[in-house]
């Protein structure tokens, strides 16, 4: 091991880091060999572990400083364990699903094993001292998916040390020094996403480390299979830089050589953080001992040959050899028996660890088994049932391991039994269903939002007497300016974002006035472009990520629906991640920019606000609301509505648009029409013909999707008009069924209907171009009128006769 580190230390100091290394693998490996037999033994559900992957895990760990962020995968345990932010108890807890988040801080039992996160934010919401520990953030499954959170995490740095001002307390960053360490395995490498953000890496030059665990295999799938070249260091030769163009350095190193991955990742340290150099360690000849998960054996698909090559390979094995092998050549750092002697002594420790893991979690299990059958006897004792009720406790005694959901789904079905007694012990047991499921509604569906976004103070925009009317590009493009004045954290970036200001010149003149780092350009590369904000916002700064159109967001739903949009949720309210997407749409003119996928994105994303404001003043309060709040949004303004004056605020960057609310732009008696975006203009000008036929209209903005109509204003409007109809440009069923749901079921609104609900909305198809293609495919001026005179017709027919009889 000639390093520059080794040779500064005594041998006592190097004898000490080489056993404490050695234990640390070794305990990690003894983790994964009993964390996959209580899987099989049915005490865990799932078992994913990162066994054969040790040693360049603890290389890695010893350039990972307080500052640096982590963004891995479900191989990463040994890492984690050495920098200190894992513990084996909190293992096992996870593999348990333990809700206690003392005990299984990562996710609170909201993941499966081996999904890794570190605490970022305090139980209030504010902000902890990122430079002071060591920080991981919140591992999601889908292969690859880490990977455009990894760009953000490691630009973070290259904007705080550009714009020393956003973080004057050196509470995210000290000079821009922390690096972004990335970790994939080599089959992962197939997707897209990963050769997406390589290649934005590198274009943006910022302190990046991506390790690559070849272990050549993706499950059974060999790696020629998997890429063209089966030397991924080959095929990534194109991104390595030269004297001339910019790039990655590339390191490949054995996965089992530990003084070589000590040299390599010490390398690669030193250009990422001094040079916010990126850097790519292929580690090769890694080992997967136990394959890809406890869902099957890796004796299935490997051939006996490569078996044995992996038993003589293997990390640990290997390393023994080394740390033996000194005693031939100078200074002993261990005997053979005290290395024996250590192995023993770690199994013991995992093996108390696991034991007494089980233990907290199956406890309050039982307890809670031991109320309910307290309450079930006394039940029985009572009710005329008491033969079924007796089978039902019987069964639930007899399980000595039980899950919640046994113990709940027996009182459940014993108060089936019991529907028609009135006792005061089924009264009993019905209220501590009651409590305990209250409980548990935070155990496991809370911190989906912060709630920020809602409380934000009001402040309307306020207008001179006779205000100046502009363009509503004007409008938005004043109130970033005043945004990015106000706030040095942030910064907005996308497809044409910088130099000609947006495509709709909304960002006109800014990167001027403020600089590239903070209004910049990116490649057409959605899927990063959403990484990027999403490592930015969990790095403490206040990213705004231009996808162009809201077509495009289809190439990054993927990384909304499983990553963003559940930052807060997965990690138990610990990390977030306050990202604003910004975007465009409604009523475009073409199959590919019609913005008519609302009904699929709010499906997908919950835990992401869904704005969608009807002109630019709106989506200016918009802004301004979210800035002030901590959860990730997507605003969709309206292209069409560029264009289009509207007269100019006085307090342009502080008024608000309230999230969650809806507001009536016309009042009425007869029906009430709830729309949003662009569509709105359409229907206040069918609103006013249809005053011209008789029919007092009342309409109503949704502003807001997600979240929707807080303080059911909807309800309130149908108590007094009896009737409703949704207009909207998405496809039948989408997100006009979204809202009806809400507020025919949410909000009671049913009751006071006396007419069956209307939706209008654009045709299956994706919209044909042209402005007759949109007449024919979304709804118009005309389908309004139309179908809304019809329902009233068919409420009263004297006072409306048919249109076309």
């Amino acid at each position: 091991m000639e390093t520059q580190e080794v040779n500064k230390i005594t041998f006592e100091e190097f004898k000490s880091q080489i056993i404490s290394d050695y234990r640390t693998a070794f305990m990690s490996r003894e983790v994964s060999l009993l964390s996959r037999r209580e899987v099989l033994t049915g005490k865990a559900k799932f078992g994913i572990f990162g066994d054969g992957k040790e040693l360049p895990q603890i290389a890695m760990a010893k350039v990972f400083k307080n500052g640096d962020f982590r963004s891995g995968y479900y191989r990463d345990q040994t890492f984690m364990f050495a920098i200190g932010e894992l513990k084996t108890s909190e293992f096992f807890a996870q593999l348990y699903a333990l809700t206690d988040i003392e005990k299984e801080p990562a996710s609170g039992g909201r993941q499966m094993t081996s999904h890794f996160a570190t605490r970022s934010i305090n139980d209030d919401g504010s902000w902890r001292n990122l430079t002071q520990q060591k920080n991981s953030s919140s591992d999601i499954s889908p292969t690859a998916g880490q990977m455009p959170r990894l760009l953000g995490l490691a630009q973070a740095s290259k904007y705080y040390r550009n714009v020393p001002e956003a973080d004057t307390e050196n509470n995210f960053s000290v000079n821009g020094n922390e690096i972004g360490f990335g970790t994939i395995g080599d089959a992962s490498t197939s997707e897209g996403h990963f050769w997406e953000a390589v290649n934005a890496g590198g274009v943006l030059q910022i302190p990046m480390i991506i390790s690559i665990w070849d272990d050549g295999y993706g499950i059974s799938v060999p790696a020629k299979y998997q890429r063209t070249k089966s030397n991924l260091s080959e095929l990534l030769s194109g991104f390595k830089r030269n004297e001339n163009e910019r790039g990655y350095e590339i390191i490949t190193v054995k996965g089992w050589d530990y003084p070589g991955l000590i040299d390599a990742y010490s390398r690669a340290e030193k250009f990422a953080r001094e040079h916010h150099i990126p850097c790519i360690v292929h580690v090769q000849e890694c080992t997967q001992p136990q394959g890809h998960s406890t869902s099957g054996s890796h004796e299935r698909y490997k051939s006996e040959d490569r078996l044995t090559w992996e038993k003589e390979f293997d990390g640990i094995t290997k390393f023994r050899e080394y740390i033996l092998a000194f005693a031939d050549h100078s200074e002993e750092i261990i005997s053979a028996d005290e290395l024996d002697e250590l192995e023993t002594k770690i199994k013991a420790e995992v093996k108390a660890a696991q034991k007494q893991c089980w233990e907290d979690y199956l406890n309050p299990i039982l307890d809670l088994k031991t109320q309910a059958l307290n309450l079930l006897e006394k039940l029985s004792s009572e009710s005329s049932n008491a033969a079924f009720i007796g089978i039902e406790i019987n069964n639930l005694k007899a399980k000595k391991s039980p899950f919640k959901r046994d113990v709940y789904s027996t009182v459940r079905k014993v108060i089936r039994l019991v529907r028609q007694e009135n006792l005061a012990s089924k009264s009993a047991l019905i209220s501590w269903l009651d409590e305990k499921f209250e409980k548990e509604e935070e155990t496991y569906s809370s911190k989906l939002v912060s709630g920020t976004a809602i409380k934000v103070e009001q402040v309307s925009p306020t207008y001179d007497e006779n205000p100046e009317m502009e363009d509503g590009r004007v409008i938005v493009r004043n109130n970033f300016d005043k945004l990015f004045e106000k706030y040095p954290k942030a910064l907005v970036f996308g497809e044409d974002a910088g130099n000609i200001g947006d495509v709709n010149q909304g960002l006109e003149g800014l990167q001027a006035k403020y600089g590239i780092d903070r209004i910049s350009d990116t490649g057409i590369r959605e899927a990063t472009i959403l990484g990027q904000g999403i490592g930015l916002a969990m790095r403490g700064l206040r990213p705004i990520a231009e996808i162009q159109y809201l077509d495009y967001i289809l190439y990054c739903l993927q990384g909304i629906s499983d990553d963003l949009a559940t930052v807060l949720y997965r990690s138990c309210g610990t990390q977030k991640a306050p990202l604003i997407i910004r975007t465009r749409g409604h009523r475009l003119e073409g199959i590919w920019h019609s913005g008519s996928q609302m009904g699929g994105i709010l499906n997908l994303v919950r835990g992401v606000n869904i704005l969608v404001p009807r002109n630019l003043t709106k989506a200016a309060g918009f802004y301004n609301t979210l800035m002030q709040a901590d959860e990730p949004a997507i605003v969709v303004e309206s292209l069409n509505g560029y264009r289009l004056k509207e007269p100019t605020p006085t307090n342009i960057g502080e008024f608000t648009t309230p999230i969650g609310e809806v507001e009536v732009t016309k009042e009425g008696n007869d029906i009430t029409l709830l729309t949003y975006g662009s569509t709105w203009r359409i229907v206040m000008d069918a609103a006013k013909e249809l005053e011209q036929l008789g029919i007092s209209v009342e309409v109503i903005d949704a502003q807001s999707l997600l979240p929707f109509d807080i303080k059911n204003d909807l309800a309130k409007s149908l108590a007094k008009t009896n009737r409703l109809v949704i207009v909207d440009e998405d496809v039948p069923g989408g997100a006009s069924a979204f809202l009806l749901q809400n507020i025919l079921e949410n909000q009671g609104g049913y009751f006071t209907l006396d007419s069956a609900p209307l939706t209008i909305t654009a045709k299956a198809h994706r919209p044909a171009y042209a402005t007759d293609g949109d007449y024919f495919s979304k709804p118009s001026l005309d389908d309004i009128v139309e179908k809304v005179y019809k329902l009233m017709s068919e409420a009263k027919p004297n006072e409306f006769p048919s249109l076309f009889e």
